[in-house]
């Protein structure tokens, strides 16, 4: 990790820099975090970092160790299908809410979206994890704002950042879908064309595809994991 900087939201960016060692897969499941060595690893004091470890507990990336401390928690599937469910509802709403907004407005949203969108597909070409996951969230973050409703980022900010958690885990070992973009695209097309309807069934489909995609995926990896760093049968 690189040293950080002490701006006024020094905690965020604690908690940014975890979330992306968590995300990568350098901090494991089960893997004990110590508040020292982040601290030292990112340049700032022990405070922040308490902190950040706090807030990532409470979203449920880190979990209370035996004994004391914290350790990386482990993914649950189930909990991120419950977390698309959310997803689906209210991102349909934010969505729906966005097409609303008037002609001049949307043709504005149209021109920063298809920047958005341009920059995911250059994400997914490159091979970055931590760029994919990134792209992906301004794009659902942009769409949030354009709904006018400041409670949607609010209530989904802690369900996105399980949501880069689970990302990370996936994509990390597997290609992201290869429409994913084409999604969004077709998304933002109705939004900005005004049609709140078509916006609000084209979001809930595309949550409803990345669940099954994400926790399809979880759930195979949680199958094989029994077996890793077994001894292989000797049967032919």
């Amino acid at each position: 990790m690189k040293a950080l900087t002490l701006p006024p939201n020094l905690v965020e960016q604690v908690r940014d820099a975890l979330l992306e060692e968590i995300a990568s897969g350098r901090l494991q499941p089960g893997e004990r975090i110590i508040q020292e060595q982040i601290a030292q690893a990112l340049g700032v004091s022990r405070q922040p970092v308490q902190q950040a470890l706090l807030l990532l507990r409470n979203q449920g990336l880190l979990r209370e160790a035996p004994g004391r401390g914290l350790l990386v928690a482990p993914l649950d599937p189930q909990h991120v299908a419950h977390i698309y469910d959310i997803r689906a509802a209210i991102e349909g709403l934010a969505c729906r809410r966005a097409a609303a907004l008037p002609a001049e407005a949307r043709e504005q949203a149209r021109k920063q979206g298809t920047v958005l969108v341009d920059a995911g597909r250059k994400a997914v070409a490159s091979g970055s994890v931590a760029r994919m996951i990134s792209a992906d969230i301004r794009f659902h973050e942009f769409l949030y704002a354009l709904s006018g409703n400041p409670l949607i980022a609010q209530a989904l900010d802690a369900h996105l950042t399980y949501t880069q958690r689970a990302m990370g885990e996936v994509l990390t070992q597997d290609q992201a879908p290869r429409d994913i973009w084409d999604q969004h695209a077709a998304l933002l097309e109705a939004v900005c064309a005004g049609d709140g309807h078509r916006a609000e069934a084209l979001a809930r489909g595309h949550m409803t595809q990345a669940a099954d995609f994400m926790v399809g995926r979880l759930e195979t990896r949680g199958e094989e994991a029994p077996g890793q760093g077994a001894t292989p049968d000797p049967r032919p």
